[in-house]
């Protein structure tokens, strides 16, 4: 199928950084907390984890960038084409995965963050900045959180896979284009208009 993507159906270039920092952003996180969670008691182990939780700040810091980005810039349109040619079933679990992944990615460093208070290890961003703890230290509260950072972590690395899976469903088997709504535009007249095959 041919789609013609015109401006109005690509990402604006904040968008585009904010969703491939993102992109990233958990990658790392996710390769990083499961590397140090079978590390030893250790100097390397402790800062592994002060750089994981400055880290999930940080990512919860370009969530909201992000989510304030979206509110008040409206996500471009689907390709007419593309709408009449997928399955309703398909775009409402687009719909809901992308629900699902801006939720998590609040949720997720917020239960780590209010894990750490509870556990009575502050977070104190680059060694610098400490935060407000969330909860008091409570070891029976930081032992019911922290497998549901743990849970939310993976749900979120799933989501990830399915989201990426779908795009490469639709470059590779539908190749309908939507891919390159993500992917700055190589011009200003191919931002105007541009058919991929």
């Amino acid at each position: 199928m041919s789609v013609a993507l015109s401006k109005s159906h690509r990402y604006t270039i904040t968008a585009i950084a904010l969703h491939w920092l993102t992109a990233l952003a958990i990658v790392g996180m996710l390769g990083l907390g499961w590397y140090m969670s079978d590390l030893p008691l250790s100097p390397e182990r402790l800062k592994l984890y002060n750089w994981h939780k400055w880290a999930g700040v940080s990512l919860l810091g370009v969530s909201l960038v992000r989510l304030s980005w979206r509110w008040t810039h409206r996500p471009p349109v689907l390709p007419r084409q593309v709408v009449e040619q997928s399955p309703a079933w398909q775009l409402r679990l687009a719909a809901a995965t992308h629900m699902a992944l801006y939720g998590l990615l609040l949720a997720v460093p917020l239960i780590g963050w209010a894990y750490s208070s509870a556990a009575g290890f502050p977070v104190v961003v680059f060694g610098m900045l400490p935060l407000p703890d969330l909860l008091p230290k409570d070891t029976a509260w930081a032992d019911l959180i922290k497998p549901l950072h743990a849970l939310g972590a993976y749900t979120l690395c799933v989501l990830a896979v399915l989201h990426t899976a779908a795009a490469v469903k639709h470059q590779f088997v539908d190749q309908d284009g939507l891919m390159q709504r993500m992917w700055p535009a190589r011009s200003a007249a191919g931002a105007a208009a541009e058919t991929l095959p």
